[in-house]
């Protein structure tokens, strides 16, 4: 193992991370689902993810174009801001988010929202240029590190405040976040259909 391709991954990736979409997504999803199941989906996805960029790099952008991961990603949000905004906030009564599976939500979430971000990008980059294996480890690491930072943050949350109130606050970030992704796609789709030019 390369250590210095290792470390290389783990800073750039944790610090690129930092305050990055897939923060928010743990963070919320941690307020709604719990901090274990949400932490151990953000793992499994962030290892797939990084594997992929590893073993496909910059070839996987070519297939599947961006904007059409954006979209299929807002269309995503907006549902988990409805389904959230509709809870009715009682802790006794069933969650309808959390009537899926919490981990595959997590793991869903994260892929759509992550399949062609700068980090994987990043990690496509820096397996080329030094050992894949190394720059796979350090960046799941990093990504599992910022991941738990944001989830305990979440739980914590819970904890703290009425549920409603965390109801509102995730619905609103999900449907904000599934706009704001509907836009970017828009965008890129128009982009690509040479509306830019």
């Amino acid at each position: 193992m390369d250590l210095s391709a290792l470390a290389q991954a783990f800073t750039l990736v944790g610090i690129a991370e930092l305050g990055d979409k897939s923060q928010l997504v743990v963070l919320t999803l941690a307020v709604r689902l719990g901090a274990r199941p949400v932490l151990l989906g953000a793992v499994i996805a962030f290892a797939v993810l990084d594997a992929l960029a590893v073993t496909v790099g910059a070839a996987l952008s070519a297939l599947v174009p961006v904007p059409v991961t954006m979209a299929l990603a807002a269309v995503l949000f907006l549902v988990f801001g409805v389904l959230t905004l509709r809870d009715e906030g009682d802790d006794e009564a069933p969650d309808t988010l959390a009537e899926g599976h919490p981990v595959l939500l997590t793991v869903s979430a994260l892929l759509l929202a992550e399949l062609g971000d700068k980090t994987q990008l990043t990690v496509a980059a820096l397996a080329a240029a030094s050992d894949p294996w190394s720059t796979w480890v350090g960046a799941t690491v990093a990504l599992t590190a910022t991941s738990t930072l944001a989830a305990l943050l979440g739980s914590t949350l819970l904890e703290r405040m009425p549920r409603r109130v965390l109801d509102v606050v995730a619905g609103l970030l999900f449907l904000a976040f599934g706009l704001w992704l509907a836009g970017s796609a828009l965008w890129g789709l128009w982009t690509l259909s040479g509306g830019g030019a």
